[in-house]
């Protein structure tokens, strides 16, 4: 091992006496009952720890940590954030629970159980502080930004930033009361089921209004004040991370930003709150909407001659709140502002954010009818390409004079997560193969340890600015700590579960694999325990399973995926192979051993559900 190694993960031995106590499985056990017969896999193949392993336990251990020190820094005894509470785009609530961001995923990967205390006491305190902040000038919350415990009305690019944390609470605590009941309330805001939200109409399948929430949808042009929130005193005493030097600044950020009534389709992102409210209670009515609403989306990518348009009217008709325009609207294609700090222009188009409400369609199915107009819309694109200068140039905007923004990258939004979920190597071809992709295709063997070993520096930097920081509550947006937050989860989630993380909109975690504790009832790997997923296909996973521990035996169950919408039907490794006919396996480890698994699978052929596989 080498030296830098041994320094990154030291406090991990410093710590093994501390797994003497923990529960140990020093014989073979017998399969944990749950809701489905689980196989068990007994290794015994002695592997001397690998480096990723040991790298990944550290990151794991160290991010957790940090975490606690992040939270004593910057929230009270109540779960309030320190700062000074405001309205808008710039810097709002969103931002405030965002610096929670990755911490239920963080506990979902095994990280401690404090974190799941921790996060859950800064949600509820959240709630609470934002209910009691009101605006001043801002119309439509000057009763409190939160009703119900939901934003009043807002654009769902910063909805969702604002409920990654509530979306993947129930990945380590599916069994929380007020998590079941507050993904009915916000799922019924868009299933017209809450009185005041009448955000969806049912005959156009449209949700009416880019702003929206638990008052309903705003139904007239946005204002800047709308957006940037009340005025505010900002030179001497705060620095936007957007780089506004003046209120007058913010305001004129925003001063485009005025078609927002019609539907768009970062809207589709709403589909995350009936997605969870289907995984805590499996009702129909939650998954019938949910493809109601998609299906509509993608016959508008149809019908507009395979471009996903940025605007449908409230008559349902493309383009039928912006002039006729499919492109039009905020967020739109043509949506291209100036910056006032530097006066440059800025390419603002945000119907990407439409790929995941299609994703959730596919999780739910597995029906490709959901991502064949998407690819299709990539090609469409760059087809439209031209030549300078021997270069090809690809164009990602469109406005009154046709494509325009070319660039030499080809446009590829969604690409990544069309492969990810179809496993077509057609598919595939649309995706740059570098990094975790060109990893998983056996091009590039020292991605994870070099990933975990960046991830171990990213936490290093990050406390050491939190420490560095200065600002008192009085002198701090709710933004600020946000790029010290540090939840390192990302390269976890690539490695151990095969899956796919969309950073600070990741509503849904679609990955291959989950993994759980039997002895502790918990999710996450268990202490020791790490994963190393190598290779993906549409019918089999493979995956290092590594009990770093000398001392302890371990016992983990994996899920074949996150939700158990996939099954397992073989499993082979430590010269064993197992039939399965189900969602879950149990892996006995001893002391220092470890397996290469092949894991043979059926994909999206069980109704996804958040349940832990004891219960």
């Amino acid at each position: 091992m080498s030296r830098y190694l041994v320094a990154l993960v030291w406090p991990l031995f410093s710590v093994c006496a501390a797994h003497a106590e923990a529960p140990a499985s020093q014989t073979p056990l017998a399969p944990v009952r749950g809701s489905d017969e689980m196989p068990l896999l007994h290794v015994r193949t002695p592997m001397p720890a690998p480096d990723w392993a040991l790298l990944e336990r550290e990151v794991l251990r160290a991010s957790a940590t940090a975490c606690e020190e992040f939270f004593a820094k910057y929230f009270d005894e109540r779960g309030f954030l320190l700062c000074v509470e405001r309205w808008g785009g710039d810097d709002g609530p969103d931002d405030a629970i965002e610096n929670c961001n990755d911490w239920p995923i963080l506990h979902a990967l095994g990280a401690k159980d404090k974190i799941l205390r921790l996060y859950k006491k800064a949600w509820e305190g959240h709630l609470r502080q934002y209910t009691l902040a009101k605006t001043t000038h801002v119309p439509f919350a000057k009763d409190g930004m939160y009703y119900k415990e939901f934003p009043v009305m807002f654009d769902w690019l910063h909805h969702a930033e604002g409920l990654t944390v509530f979306c993947n609470q129930g990945l380590g605590d599916p069994g929380d009361p007020r998590l079941l009941q507050r993904a009915r309330r916000y799922a019924g805001f868009y299933l017209n089921e809450e009185p005041g939200a009448d955000n969806y109409d049912p005959k156009h399948k449209i949700i009416r209004s880019m702003f929206n929430g638990s008052r309903g949808p705003l139904l007239r042009k946005a204002t800047a004040l709308d957006w940037a929130g009340d005025p505010i005193e900002v030179n001497n005493r705060f620095a936007p991370r957007h780089g506004e030097r003046s209120y007058d600044e913010m305001l004129a950020h925003f001063k485009d930003y005025n078609d927002i009534v019609g539907d768009h389709p970062q809207n589709l992102m709403a589909t995350s709150l009936a997605l969870n409210a289907f995984l805590l209670t499996g009702e129909k009515k939650y998954k019938d909407w949910i493809l109601d609403y998609a299906d509509a989306w993608r016959q508008r990518i149809l019908d507009n001659g395979g471009i996903l348009p940025t605007n449908v009217g409230l008559d349902g008709k493309i383009g039928g709140a912006a002039g006729g325009k499919w492109y039009g609207g905020v967020y739109g294609w043509a949506f291209t502002v100036v910056v006032p700090q530097t006066g440059k222009l800025a390419h603002r188009n945000n119907h990407v954010l439409g790929i995941h409400g299609f994703g959730n369609a596919f999780l739910l199915t597995g029906d490709d009818r959901f991502l064949d107009p998407w690819r299709q819309m990539i090609d469409k694109v760059n087809a439209h390409s031209k030549t300078a200068n021997s270069v090809a140039l690809y164009p990602h905007m469109h406005g009154d004079q046709g494509w325009y923004d070319f660039r030499p990258d080809k446009y590829k939004h969604g690409a990544e997560e069309i492969w990810y979920w179809s496993m077509r190597d057609s598919d595939l071809a649309r995706v740059p193969p570098s990094g975790w992709i060109a990893y998983l295709q056996g091009k590039n063997s020292s991605f994870p340890e070099q990933a975990l070993r960046q991830d171990l520096e990213t936490i290093r930097r990050k406390v050491a600015h939190m420490r560095a920081d200065k600002t008192t509550p009085d002198t701090r947006l709710a933004d600020d700590p946000m790029g010290y937050n540090p939840a390192v989860a990302a390269n976890l989630v690539r490695l151990t579960m095969g899956g796919l993380h969309h950073g600070n909109r990741t509503l849904t975690l679609h990955a291959r694999l989950r993994y759980f504790d039997p002895d502790r009832r918990r999710a996450g790997l268990p202490d020791d325990v790490a994963a190393l997923v190598e290779k993906m296909t549409a019918e089999e996973t493979v995956v290092w399973l590594v009990n770093v521990s000398p001392v302890h035996g371990r016992r983990v169950v994996l899920q074949a995926g996150g939700y158990g919408e996939h099954e397992f039907t073989r499993a082979s490794g430590d010269g064993v192979a197992v039939k399965i006919s189900g969602r879950h396996l149990q892996v006995d480890l001893e002391p220092g051993a470890g397996t290469r698994l092949v894991l043979r699978m059926r994909r999206y052929v069980h109704p996804p559900r958040l349940r832990m596989p004891f219960n």
